[in-house]
C-alpha cells in the first residue's frame, strides 16, 4: 500500500482539484447577470474575477483550466507509481496512456456537437480534447526522469514561441477581413505583439488548414473566440509542470512545511517573470521599440507566458491547499471539496450535458417564492451547482470513482 504521506498529499491535491471543479460548475454564481442588472454595485466590481478576459491579462476564472490541466499532470507520478507497485508493465502503462488520449479526445469532439448539429463537429479546443491530444507525451517525458520535463517544458515554449514569431504579421488586408468581427476590438495587439492577434495568427492558420481536411458541415474560417487546436502543444508545457510538481511531492525528503514554501516561492518566481514578459517595453530612443511586449499573455492562444504566469498562480493556490491540508490539518473543511476532486471528470460531463436540464427541474419541482426576481440568477446557479454536488457527495459514498 501507499505510506500515509503519498495518500494525505493525494488528498490535498483531491481538494485542490475540487475546489476549481466547483468553480467551473457554478457558471460564475450569476455573478454577470448580478452586475448587469445593478450597475455600480460590489457585484459589478468583482464580476471581472468570474469571466474570461476578452484577449490580454488574466482572471480568476481564466486559472480554472490551466489548474485543471496542472493537476493532471501532479496525478501521473502518483499513479503510475501506483502501477508500479502493482506490478504493471511500461507496455501496460503506455496502453492505458494512449486509450486515455483517445477517449479524452473522442469526449471532448462529444461536447462540441451540439444537439442541433446534424453531423460530428470536430473542434479540439475543449479542455479534454487537449488534455488528450497532449496526455500521452506527457505519460512518456513524466516517465523519463525530472530533467526531461524541464527540457520538455523549455523546448516548447521556446518553440511555440517561434512558431508564432515566424509567421508574417497581419496586413491591412488581413485585418481589414476581421475588422468588426465580435470580440476583435480588444484582441488587435499593436506592433511586434500583433503576431497574437486573433484569427491572424499562426496557430488560427494551422486550424484554417488542419479543420478542412476534417469533414464539416461548412468550411472552417474562424473560431469566433480565438481558442486554437494547437493550444495543447503550449498546454503540454502547463501538464509537464504539473507532473514535474507531483514528482517533488512524491519524491521530495523534506518536510511538508519545506515543500509548501517551496510551492510558493517557485509560483512567486512565475508571476513574475510571466508578467515581465507581458510588460510592454518602453520607447527607446531611435529604435522602434515601442508598444513592444515581449510575449503577451493570452489565455485563448496559452502564449508561453501565459503558461509560465498560470503555472504561478496555480503553485500559489496548490501551496494553499497543501498548508490548509497537511500542515493546518483541515481536513473536515475541505471535505466537500474532496468529494468533487475525486470525481473531477464526472462533475465536468454532468455540468456540461446536464445543467440547463437541473435548472429546469428545480423552476418545475420548487414553488415561485424559492426564485425572488432580484435573486434569480444566483438561486439558479447554486441551486445547479449543489444538485451536482449530491451527485458526487452519493457516488463518494458508493466508493464510485469515474476514471478514465
Amino acid at each position: 500500500a501507499m505510506n500515509p504521506t503519498t495518500t494525505n498529499r493525494l488528498l490535498s491535491l483531491d481538494a485542490f482539484r475540487g475546489f476549481i471543479m466547483l468553480l467551473m460548475a457554478s457558471s460564475g454564481f450569476g455573478i454577470a447577470q448580478m452586475a448587469a442588472a445593478n450597475p455600480g454595485s460590489f457585484w459589478e466590481f468583482i464580476q471581472p474575477q468570474f469571466a474570461h478576459q476578452a484577449w490580454q491579462g488574466c482572471s480568476l476564472w481564466d486559472l480554472i483550466q490551466p489548474s485543471f490541466m496542472f493537476m493532471v499532470g501532479v496525478a501521473v507520478p502518483f499513479s503510475y507509481a501506483k502501477r508500479r507497485e502493482h506490478g504493471q508493465s511500461f507496455f501496460g502503462m503506455a496502453w492505458h496512456a494512449l486509450s486515455r488520449s483517445i477517449l479524452l479526445v473522442a469526449l471532448g469532439v462529444m461536447l462540441a456537437t451540439h444537439s442541433g448539429d446534424k453531423h460530428t463537429v470536430f473542434l479540439f479546443t475543449n479542455v479534454l480534447a487537449q488534455i488528450g491530444l497532449g496526455y500521452f507525451i506527457l505519460f512518456l517525458l513524466s516517465r523519463m526522469g525530472w530533467e526531461y520535463m524541464v527540457a520538455g517544458i523549455i523546448l516548447i515554449l521556446a518553440g511555440y514561441s517561434w512558431f508564432f514569431i515566424q509567421q508574417p504579421l497581419p496586413s491591412a488586408q488581413d485585418l481589414a477581413a476581421i475588422a468588426g468581427m465580435k470580440g476583435t476590438e480588444q484582441a488587435i495587439l499593436p506592433g511586434f505583439s500583433g503576431h497574437w492577434n486573433i484569427h491572424t495568427n499562426a496557430a488560427a492558420a494551422f486550424d484554417r488548414v488542419f479543420l478542412n481536411k476534417l469533414p464539416q458541415a461548412v468550411p472552417f474560417q474562424f473560431n469566433p473566440g480565438g481558442y486554437q487546436t494547437l493550444n495543447f502543444v503550449p498546454a503540454l508545457a502547463t501538464m509537464l509542470g504539473g507532473a514535474l510538481t507531483g514528482h517533488f511531492l512524491m519524491r521530495s525528503p523534506h518536510t511538508d512545511k519545506r515543500k509548501c514554501a517551496t510551492l510558493l516561492i517557485a509560483g512567486i518566481v512565475l508571476v513574475l517573470v510571466g508578467t515581465a514578459l507581458d510588460l510592454k517595453v518602453l520607447p527607446v530612443v531611435g529604435a522602434k521599440l515601442d508598444h513592444l511586449t515581449v510575449l503577451p499573455v493570452v489565455k485563448r492562444l496559452w502564449t508561453p507566458s501565459w503558461a509560465i504566469l498560470s503555472g504561478g498562480w496555480v503553485l500559489i493556490l496548490l501551496s494553499t491547499f497543501h498548508w490548509l491540508v497537511e500542515i493546518a490539518g483541515m481536513r473536515r473543511l475541505v471535505f466537500p471539496l474532496v468529494v468533487v476532486g475525486m470525481n473531477s471528470i464526472t462533475i465536468y460531463l454532468l455540468h456540461s450535458l446536464c445543467g440547463g436540464w437541473i435548472r429546469d427541474n428545480l423552476h418545475k419541482h420548487l414553488p415561485d417564492a424559492a426564485f425572488p426576481a432580484q435573486w434569480t440568477p444566483v438561486i439558479e446557479r447554486c441551486g445547479v451547482l449543489f444538485v451536482l454536488w449530491l451527485i458526487c457527495f452519493w457516488l463518494y459514498r458508493q466508493k464510485a470513482f469515474l476514471k478514465l
